[in-house]
Order: C-alpha cells, then sequence, then structure tokens
C-alpha cells in the first residue's frame, strides 16, 4: 500500500512539472489583483476619502487635488453678493423676531387711493440699482428668518405674507428685478422657525422668563422678544421639536386645490419619496416651492442658528435628505453649510483669515452633516493646513471655500436710528475677504417704505467706484514699466486646486530685487496692500513652500485712490 502510494505521488509530481512547461493561453491566465484604494492614481474631485491606507505624502497629495465644482467655481468668481436682510423684523424694529407676531405688521401697502387698491411700496428695482453700483453679482434675500414669517405665499404656513396686507409675493418680486438686472439669485432659508414653536412648550417657557426676570437676571434676545409677545401663541402648526414620529411623505405634500396637482401627476414636476417627522416635511415642502417656484437658484443659505437649544427644544434635522432634495433639483447651486457648498468664515466682520484654505477636512460625510463636518470649529484660526488634514480625526477632504458676512448697517435688519459704513470701511472689508480667498456677503437691509435708505446707496456707490477705480485695471496693462503701485493682486487657477502655502513677491528697482511682502495661501484671490507706494520695472512671484505643481495667474499692480497724491 506504501509503494502504490509513493508511485502515485511521483506520477502526480511528474505530470504537474510537465504542466508547467505547457504554454498557457492568455484567456487562463489569471487577472492582476485589482488596485487597492491607496493604490489608484489620485484624480481631481470636489470631495475624497481620507483611507486608513493613505500616507500623509498621499492624503496632501489628495488635497493638492481637490477642485471646485462647476458651481463653486462660478460662485467663486462673483466675489461680492449683496445681502438682503428684509422680513418682519423690518416693521417691529427687532434683529430677533419671536414668532409671535401678527401677519399684518408686515405692511407694505402705501395710502390708499379713491376706488382702487393700497399700492405696493416695494421698490426692488431699486435695490438692484444699489447692489450693482457696490459691484454685486449675485444678491440673497431672507426668504424665512428665525421667526418663520415668510416672504412668499407658501402653502404649508399660515404666517406667510399671505395674511399681510396687499399679499404681496416679496421673493416673486425680489427674483424678477434682480434677473432683469443681470444679477446671479440666491435665498436664505433659516431652518429654526419661532413660530413653529409647540404652544404648550411656549406657553410654560414664557413664564419661566417671567420668573427669570422678576429674580433680576438677564434675559437672552430670544427670551426678551417672547415675553414681549408672550400673550400671543406662536402663529405656526407647532412642528418644530415636537417629537413627531418620522413617517414616509412624499415630496411636495399636495394640499387640497393644489394648482401644482396636474404636473406632478404627469411628471413635469418631480415628486420626492421621504421619511420625515412633521418639521422635516415642512421644511422639504417649502425648498421645494422655493427652487421649482423661483429657481434657479444659485446659493441657498441655511442658517446653523438655533436660539431654543439652550430652554430645552431643539430639531434634529435630517439633513442628508435636505442635501440630496437640493441636489436633485438644482445640482450646481452652492449650499451655505451643505456639501460642495460655502462655509461661514467664522465671525460677522466680513473679515478672512490671513491663512484662508478653500481645502477643508471632515470628520464624517459632508453629506450627512451641517457645516462640511470641519473637525473644530469655523471661528478656529486654522482650517486647512496640514495639521488639520493629517489629523486622525480627518475622515474625508473636500472643496468649501469661506463667505465672510457683514452689514452695511450696526443690525441686519434696517433700524432708522443707525448709520451705514463709510466707503472707507466698504473697501476695508472688501481687501480682506475677496483679497484673503473668501466671498464678501455685504448686507443691505431695506427700510420699511420699500427702499434702501439714500446714505445707504451714497456709501454703496462710492464704495464700489473706490473698488473699480482701484482694481478695475493692471497698472501693467498701460505698458513697460516703472509702475507706481501699493496694492497687488495674485492668484491661483483655482480649477486646478489651491496649493499655494507660502510665497514672497519681490520687486525689482534699479537692478535690484528686494521683498515687498509675502503669505501663505493665496487661492481665487490675494490681495498685498503695501504701507506706501512702491516704483519698479519689474515683479515676481516667489513660491517657497506647495502641496503640488502651483499655476498662478499673471501677477496685477494696482494704487489705491488716492495714493498716488
Amino acid at each position: 500500500m506504501a509503494l502504490r502510494s509513493t508511485r502515485r505521488t511521483l506520477c502526480a509530481l511528474a505530470l504537474a512539472a510537465a504542466a508547467a512547461l505547457v504554454p498557457v493561453h492568455s484567456s487562463q491566465a489569471q487577472s492582476p489583483p485589482a488596485a487597492g484604494p491607496c493604490d489608484r492614481p489620485v484624480r481631481p474631485a470636489s470631495q475624497m476619502a481620507v483611507e486608513p491606507c493613505d500616507t500623509p505624502e498621499r492624503i496632501i497629495d489628495k488635497a493638492a487635488h481637490i477642485v471646485p465644482t462647476k458651481g463653486q467655481l462660478a460662485w467663486q468668481r462673483r466675489e461680492v453678493t449683496a445681502f438682503t436682510h428684509f422680513g418682519m423684523n423690518t416693521f417691529t424694529g427687532r434683529e430677533w423676531g419671536s414668532g409671535a407676531e401678527d401677519e399684518k405688521l408686515f405692511d407694505l401697502t402705501g395710502p390708499a387711493r379713491s376706488g382702487s387698491l393700497r399700492p405696493l411700496r416695494m421698490d426692488a428695482d431699486q435695490w438692484m440699482r444699489a447692489y450693482k453700483a457696490a459691484g454685486a453679482e449675485q444678491v440673497m434675500l431672507t426668504a424665512k428668518h428665525h421667526d418663520g414669517f415668510v416672504l412668499y405665499p407658501s402653502r404649508y404656513t399660515p404666517h406667510s405674507v399671505a395674511a399681510s396686507p396687499g399679499r404681496p409675493d416679496v421673493v416673486g418680486a425680489y427674483v424678477k428685478a434682480a434677473r432683469k438686472a443681470g444679477l446671479k439669485v440666491g435665498i436664505y432659508l433659516s431652518p429654526s422657525d419661532g413660530a413653529e414653536l409647540p404652544h404648550a412648550w411656549h406657553a410654560r417657557w414664557v413664564e419661566e422668563i417671567r420668573k427669570k426676570q422678576q429674580e433680576g437676571k438677564p434675559l437672552s434676545p430670544p427670551e426678551q422678544v417672547a415675553l414681549e409677545d408672550g400673550a400671543h401663541a406662536p402663529r405656526g402648526l407647532g412642528r418644530f421639536g415636537n417629537g413627531s414620529e418620522a413617517a414616509e411623505r412624499t415630496i411636495p405634500t399636495l394640499v387640497p386645490g393644489d394648482d401644482r396637482a396636474a404636473a406632478v401627476r404627469s411628471g413635469r414636476l418631480p415628486v420626492f419619496r421621504v421619511r420625515a417627522d412633521d418639521y422635516d416635511a415642512y421644511h422639504l415642502n417649502q425648498v421645494y416651492e422655493l427652487f421649482t417656484q423661483y429657481g434657479p437658484l444659485d446659493e441657498l443659505w441655511l442658517d446653523g442658528a438655533n436660539p431654543w437649544t439652550d430652554s430645552g427644544i431643539t430639531q434634529k434635522y435630517q439633513v442628508a435628505q435636505w442635501f440630496r432634495l437640493i441636489h436633485r433639483l438644482s445640482p450646481d447651486t452652492v449650499v451655505f453649510a451643505g456639501p460642495q457648498g460655502a462655509r461661514w468664515v467664522g465671525n460677522e466682520d466680513g473679515v478672512a483669515r490671513e491663512t484662508e484654505w478653500s481645502v477643508t477636512p471632515s470628520e464624517a460625510d459632508p453629506w450627512t452633516v451641517m457645516a462640511g463636518g470641519l473637525p473644530n470649529d469655523s471661528t478656529d484660526p486654522d482650517i486647512g493646513s496640514r495639521a488639520r488634514l493629517l489629523a486622525p480625526t480627518t475622515r474625508y477632504l473636500q472643496w468649501y471655500p469661506a463667505e465672510a458676512d457683514v452689514s452695511l448697517r450696526p443690525g441686519w435688519f434696517h433700524h432708522p436710528g443707525e448709520r451705514p459704513k463709510t466707503p472707507a470701511q466698504l473697501m476695508d472689508r472688501y481687501e480682506r475677504s475677496v483679497g484673503r480667498n473668501a466671498s464678501l456677503l455685504l448686507n443691505v437691509p431695506p427700510a420699511g417704505d420699500g427702499r434702501i435708505a439714500a446714505e445707504d446707496v451714497a456709501s454703496l456707490t462710492a464704495f464700489g467706484a473706490a473698488v473699480r477705480e482701484t482694481y478695475g485695471r493692471d497698472l501693467r496693462a498701460a505698458g513697460p514699466g516703472p509702475w507706481t503701485f501699493d496694492r497687488i493682486g495674485l492668484a491661483e487657477d483655482i480649477r486646478y486646486g489651491q496649493r499655494v502655502e507660502r510665497f514672497a513677491v519681490q520687486a525689482r528697482t534699479g537692478g535690484t530685487w528686494t521683498t515687498l511682502a509675502g503669505g501663505t495661501t493665496i487661492g481665487h484671490r490675494r490681495i498685498l496692500a503695501l504701507p506706501r507706494p512702491v516704483t519698479a520695472d519689474a515683479v515676481r512671484v516667489v513660491v517657497s513652500e506647495a502641496r503640488g505643481r502651483t499655476r498662478l495667474a499673471p501677477v496685477t499692480l494696482h494704487l489705491a485712490r488716492g495714493a498716488g497724491g
């Protein structure tokens, strides 16, 4: 038995050896092992996952290949957006609304004419002229602020202009005027909503506030207005933070007599199936209304404020559903605080960081969280350094540029006693926002008479003229140097990403090169303001640190108005 077994083994070995000598056809050859996630070439994308196998060098290479989407690129090139805070607060004199205000307080009607309806006092065309004079290329309206009052006749709430004198569709008039003026359009829609606070909870809260006031404790702005309006319940349907269970919903949720029913049945309007609680369904229905009735929208601003969290009530947003619906309706819309969108710069003074990265890390998939999943707060001085990118908490890299918001007046809404910023102050904000790789979001609030105040128009017009005079042309376009300048303009071609980490600008005078200024990031645009004018016959940029091959636009030279005198 042992001998036969040994012979079988030897025969098998011989056959195997012979088989090894027989040529194998290509169809029989095994395919090479598939490339792993860290073996594939890094290709440009607006968002990338950081894999456990990624080396630090590969993570930085990925960061160098993060690029803007089509919508983000167009958004960054616009540079200045005029923000329009207009709503119930305009007529109550508040900055924070309670959500319990009577809709009739929002009154845009003028004096009655004999035998006719009272005309509306809203000159949206005048608003657009003022915004264009300031150099804005996009405008954005607060369709709903935190008080929940809606500036178009929404089907889903009683707290809208549909119950106001004259039933003015402010959103419709605004969008029409903006497009006539050649401006891109954005809409601000506050997720938090005071009009939708549950009535029983609100009544208890007001009693707590009264007790707090009697004890001499300070009140927050939301508490103060809630106390002032405490005799009235919120004007909505009590959906915010009401604890309702998520259920299958259809967006749009048709209402009795809905004028969209035929379009929905025929497929001319899209339909979405979601799983949402009462408030999320309300919010999604309003998003749907805005995009399908007033679109296309170039930006959607989702404010992150939640004034009632510390008072014991909040709403857990299912943002992944929001983002999917928005992207399906309008894939190129830039969503503030959303994926493939824009982020808050971290202050309300219109000032970006000296080191402002459009490439940022995320602790989670940006499509599942608000504010991009930044591992550090938006106010942190360091958003996108190598240390941040290489932190163990980083799961994704994304193109997430900064938007720097500031108001022309001390408040966000118009108050007669306030004065606008001067043209010089606005120029300072422009150079420290647009000039630091951010977009400037400049709030210009109309007054209750439906117009932007004359002093505001004057300041905006002078500011816009100064920007055009200083930055509207490159001194080098006039011919060979020498040139006298006190502003230097730099830019990366961000279609290929943002890569410069440290640079210096040198000028040649009398055959000698000297360093005039330097910095860290450049991005879409960097403005370097010199302490005094310089005369030179050549200028160059020296990049000492970068994340990859740099692509710089030609240097531009400028002289501030009055600087050469």
